[in-house]
């Protein structure tokens, strides 16, 4: 691991970059994909407790699964990214942050069959939680971006369709463990068409912009070899009507609470 971005400047390219009110610092590529509070929303969604097992599919830099385990303490957070360079990111935040003995981020492509993923140690039935934020452009809709990660984060065909993600996350989560992912809303559909084969209990939390403004974003939950109707749920307003953030909101992205999908926000 190199010493120069943990201990130093970080370099040209990368920025160095406060999550959870500064307690997390992330260093991610100055270009291409960056975290934002969608990676800290969706940790702050999962119901995880101490000495659970958690899987991101997806990881990035690893702000995600940095944010979920600097909440919970005692859990075993890793996860899978098939790009190198934010592997080798992702293992620089997990230093500088001190949690190198309950997070790790490996190399690898979800879109590998079951026995390749066994293989490389992703074993199936073995998560009580599996997370992720898949990647949100259809190309067919949009031009893919210039920034080949970018590209690769945000585009499905430059990587695994939405089958995979959701056929990855299903396979590697235990019995009755969940499943959850972030979401463009106007893809909700798309979404709950794949994951209605897999996982029951499925529940629907939208994130408002404001008061009175369509939802932009959606956590999705599931639980494997549940029988349980899907259930849409309060959501959260995220800004103010004075453009700040709501003090629930803040809550979770300076203080790292949990979401509660029961409580109206």
């Amino acid at each position: 691991m190199s010493a120069t971005l943990t201990d130093e400047k970080p370099a040209n390219d990368v920025t160095d970059d406060g999550f959870l009110g500064g307690r997390l610092k992330i260093l991610q590529p100055a270009k291409g994909y960056r975290a934002g509070f969608d990676a800290v929303l969706l940790a702050a969604s999962i119901p995880a407790r101490e000495g659970e097992h958690v899987l991101e599919a997806g990881a990035g830099v690893g702000v995600a699964s940095l944010c979920l385990a600097s909440r919970v303490s005692g859990l075993d957070v890793e996860g899978i990214e098939v790009q190198p360079e934010l592997v080798r990111l992702a293992g620089e935040n997990i230093a500088r942050n001190g949690l190198a003995g309950r997070v790790s981020v490996t190399e690898g492509d979800i879109g590998l069959p079951v026995r390749d993923l066994a293989a490389a140690g992703f074993a199936p039935n073995s998560w009580h939680h599996v997370f992720a934020n898949p990647p949100f452009h259809d190309p067919a809709a949009s031009p893919a971006p210039p920034d080949a990660s970018k590209a690769q984060s945000h585009h499905l065909t430059l990587g695994s369709d939405l089958d995979d993600w959701v056929r990855f996350c299903c396979v590697m989560a235990r019995p009755k463990g969940t499943v959850t992912f972030i979401h463009r809303a106007d893809a909700l559909a798309a979404l709950l068409g794949v994951m209605s084969g897999h996982l029951g209990g499925i529940e629907v939390f939208p994130l408002w912009p404001a008061a009175g403004k369509p939802a932009s974003r959606v956590i999705v939950r599931g639980q494997r070899d549940s029988k349980a109707p899907l259930t849409l749920r309060p959501g959260l307003v995220l800004h103010g009507t004075d453009g700040r953030f709501t003090p629930r909101a803040e809550s979770l992205l300076r203080e790292g609470a949990a979401l509660r999908f029961d409580q109206p926000g």
